[in-house]
């Protein structure tokens, strides 16, 4: 395997290896630098779905999205379709997030196989939240270590109201918020992140509404700063694996029905965030 940097903010691209057949010494060095890089890219790859859900579950078992907001492969439930085609514009993304943190166990990684790009456009963007945490002062994080955040669904509730989800969901499906700690230590590289997204973050814990802003506030622009951010143009056959617990990302939706885009998408359980 050949392993090179993306940038210097985080991300590594890996070369040299079919992940349909990745074997394990390949996978440990394959952890390790997701650990420490937080974005892997794995270019001119051609993974079944089966294969896909088998890579995914080197790094947490796979699961299903809870709202079942996107169609999926027929016989994998765990293989989300996101797709845009004319007739069927693709639900947007086109905000900061890490994937499904309003669960109670949020996932570990997200993993995204492209098959159909429009040439230069809808590219990924991804923060690093390790680096976002580490760069602020020392103030500010004794501030902000005991406290946590609740994280809602209610914004995929909102969106799916619109026509290009793969269903309306019903409220009642929706749970309370749940709470986060907003500094998270990362189970496998003990190094600490911010764990807070404009999308799915209602608020902080025993805060009003106008208190929890200003300290957010913060803690979002402090991690999109330019210097902190890759960005990934995609190309067909990219894999791309990313760690929902160390950075945030942002789908750019610079594209419009008639620019056919699909990916599949796969999701590997996490742990309790502490």
């Amino acid at each position: 395997m050949q392993i090179k940097a993306l940038c210097g903010a985080l991300g590594s691209e890996i070369q040299g290896v079919n992940l349909a057949t990745v074997d394990g010494n390949q996978m440990g060095v394959i952890r390790d630098t997701f650990h420490k890089s937080h974005v892997l890219v794995f270019p001119e790859q051609d993974l079944e779905p089966a294969a896909q859900v088998a890579f995914t579950e080197h790094f947490g078992p796979a699961e299903p999205h809870p709202l079942k907001t996107r169609a999926t492969v027929d016989g994998f439930d765990t293989v989300l379709i996101l797709e845009n085609k004319p007739g069927q514009p693709g639900a947007p993304n086109d905000y900061w997030h890490s994937d499904i943190s309003h669960s109670e166990v949020p996932p570990a990684a997200s993993c995204l196989h492209a098959l159909t790009i429009p040439d230069g456009h809808g590219d990924t963007m991804f923060c690093n939240m390790v680096a976002a945490y580490e760069g602020l002062s020392d103030g500010m994080k004794a501030l902000i270590t005991p406290l946590r955040a609740l994280h809602s669904g209610m914004a995929t509730y909102e969106r799916s109201l619109q026509s290009n989800d793969a269903r309306k969901i019903d409220p009642s499906e929706i749970k309370p918020p749940h709470a986060h700690p907003i500094v998270r230590t990362h189970p496998k590289s003990g190094k600490k992140s911010l764990f807070v997204n404009p999308h799915f973050t209602a608020g902080i814990e025993g805060m009003t509404d106008e208190e929890s802003k200003t300290i957010l506030d913060v803690l979002y622009a402090a991690a999109i700063q330019p210097e902190n951010i890759y960005r990934h143009r995609w190309q067909p056959g990219d894999v791309l694996i990313w760690d929902n617990r160390s950075v945030m990302h942002y789908a750019v939706r610079d594209y419009t029905e008639d620019m056919p885009r699909k990916m599949h998408r796969t999701t590997a359980g996490g742990e309790v965030p502490a």
